[in-house]
């Protein structure tokens, strides 16, 4: 089994509650963790086996594993995950407005709201980032309906005489 499908089955497929407050409870504070240095040392880019970082943020190979699934999608090139080993060599060359971006849509207000982002991104950008942001969660119909159409309901009736009331 993968090191990403013990992660997958331990992170997701939880039986209980308690279990899974308790776990994402632990694992949380490590990723923070994670992100603070990657946000303090933005103009380095981390090098390292999965084993390395482990080793390095004193966490297990599963945590970090879970880490690079939550940030693979803000990297430049993303990792292919099922492949992933203890000694396989990970680069992180991260686009820290995705990142930013990301972070928003998981609704990690304990991460996006890190006080090191103002060393990375200015006020300004990360203002027109949440306005992106939120255009992707507003709903435009453009299918709108006439009074005088057809209802969609099917009921052969006009729109006003029908759903339209």
């Amino acid at each position: 089994m993968s090191l990403y499908s013990k992660w997958d089955k331990m992170a997701y497929q939880i039986d209980n509650q308690s279990e899974y407050e308790k776990f994402w409870g632990d694992y949380l504070p490590k990723e923070a963790k994670f992100y603070e240095y990657l946000l303090e040392n933005n103009t380095e880019t981390l090098k390292s086996t999965v084993k390395g970082i482990a080793d390095q943020f004193e966490v297990d190979s599963l945590t970090v594993i879970g880490f690079l699934d939550g940030i693979n999608t803000s990297l430049a090139t993303e990792i292919d995950m099922e492949t992933l080993e203890e000694d396989t060599s990970v680069e992180l060359e991260i686009d820290f407005e995705k990142l930013y971006f990301n972070m928003l849509s998981a609704k990690a207000d304990w991460l996006y709201e890190m006080s090191q982002w103002e060393n990375i991104l200015t006020s300004e950008k990360r203002q027109q980032i949440r306005k992106e942001y939120n255009k992707t969660r507003t709903v435009v119909n453009e299918n709108k309906i006439g009074r005088n159409d057809a209802c969609p309901c099917g009921s052969g009736k006009k729109y006003k005489k029908c759903c339209g009331k």
